[in-house]
């Protein structure tokens, strides 16, 4: 009888589909088959009711530049291609951009008049600045007492006065006293420049040619005290639960990471042996550790440390890699863009691209390195060396040295349409 075997579909690992799978080149459409849709069809206009909103909120003026602008817009391309980016490049779109926001934005220049023969204050008009810009602090203080008073609480200065012994007629009244946060107020309003008539110029017309600085948080005397004026005590009653060594209170300050994120992180020791330094004293031993970090979703990092101790030097390789952490490119966020290279020292490291469902298929340690940045498809081979840190610092060189379509289109001098049809089929 004749054997039958079924019939396995064959082909190589590789990401380009089959010739047959290919999409065929579309028929250009003619400016006439196109349908025209006007912006009446695609957004609705707005109501009466909207309308009076909007008349409460801008000026006349303002709703026919909204009006102007709306009309303007192309409704077939708005249609095609407005589309809310949710990337870590998006910008606030919901956002009112008509505000400036004080550590993002610079703050607006004066539009008006500028004087020519401004120059600088000397010290007897700034001295007269100062008490003049004092006075007014104090009528404005006053009256913001007279509408809303302040608690009736114990006055620490009095009671500081009663303990030195002061009499009544010493200490000085409310409304001459200034606490420092009024001295910093007061500093804010300050003008540092003269103008041709010996008049200050005030604060808001004054060009500043530097970069802007950082924005002034005033603190309330009813708000609580900083973290810096809080006992020990109040610190460790604050430490989270999670971290109660306080291992990542330095990173969490250096980077503005948060506990949760940093948690979340998929970290891992991949070498761990110990070490001798031969001295004049001696043999000296040392612990040496090597950790991977990644976020799972294209991002990694590598970090050495050496030390005595076992769980400090684990902990500060953790630390080291959570900080080296950099972007790798991912193709179709599953595996790399074709196949790159490595080489430290006597290790070499070749990874290789692969389709949907293949895995990875890879030595241990690479496969560590390929689930914490985030790939699921992944081969690679170590010809030579399999030294385990030189393996693991060629891998991270590898997936850094990806070559993606755009960087190819540039050196090719081709467009990125004709790279992604010859070398990606496609697909990217």
């Amino acid at each position: 009888m004749p054997s039958f075997r079924p019939r396995i579909r064959c082909r190589n690992f590789h990401a380009s589909p089959n010739l047959s799978e290919r999409q065929r080149p579309k028929r250009l459409l003619k400016g006439s088959d196109v349908g025209r849709r006007t912006a009446d069809d695609v957004f609705k206009q707005y109501s009466q009711e909207e309308k009076a909103l909007l008349a409460k909120k801008y000026t006349p003026e303002q709703i026919q530049a909204i009006e102007a602008g709306e009309k303007a817009i192309s409704a077939e391309d708005l249609d095609k291609r407005g589309i809310i980016r949710t990337d870590l490049g998006a910008l606030p779109y919901l956002d009112d951009l008509s505000q400036t926001r004080p550590v993002l934005d610079r703050k607006a220049k004066w539009k008006g008049p500028v004087d020519p023969n401004a120059r600088p204050m000397t010290y007897e008009e700034m001295e007269k600045n100062w008490n003049e810009v004092e006075e007014q602090y104090k009528r404005e203080r006053d009256l913001e007492w007279a509408r809303n008073p302040p608690k009736k609480e114990e006055d620490p200065h009095a009671a500081l006065m009663k303990e030195v012994g002061a009499k009544d007629e010493d200490q000085i009244p409310a409304r001459e006293r200034l606490s420092r946060l009024d001295i910093m107020k007061i500093e804010d309003r300050l003008s540092s420049f003269t103008g041709a008539d010996g008049r200050p110029i005030p604060r808001e017309q004054e060009i500043d040619y530097t970069a802007p600085g950082l924005p002034k948080k005033f603190m309330n005397e009813d708000t609580n005290k900083p973290s810096s004026m809080k006992s020990e005590a109040e610190l460790e009653n604050e430490a989270d639960p999670r971290d109660p060594d306080g291992l990542y209170n330095r990173l969490i300050k250096q980077s503005g990471l948060t506990l949760d994120e940093i948690l979340d992180y998929k970290i891992k020791i991949l070498v761990r042996h110990r070490v001798v330094n031969q001295t004049r004293l001696g043999k000296i031993a040392s612990i040496y550790c090597l950790a991977i970090a990644g976020n799972g979703q294209g991002r990694l990092g590598i970090g050495e440390a050496k030390g005595q101790e076992t769980e400090e030097t684990q902990q500060n390789a953790r630390i080291a890699a959570i900080r080296s952490m950099q972007p790798i490119p991912r193709y179709e966020e599953r595996t790399i863009f074709g196949e790159v290279d490595g080489k430290v020292s006597a290790a070499e490291v070749t990874l290789m691209a692969r389709p949907p469902g293949f895995g990875l298929r890879c030595q241990h340690l690479i496969f560590e390195m390929a689930r914490a940045a985030g790939i699921h498809d992944l081969a690679a081979k170590v010809p030579r060396s399999r030294n385990k840190m030189n393996t693991v610092k060629a891998a991270y060189q590898a997936l850094l040295k990806q070559r993606i379509p755009d960087e190819v289109a540039r050196g090719r001098g081709k467009k990125l349409v004709d790279v992604r049809k010859v070398y990606y089929g496609g697909r990217v």
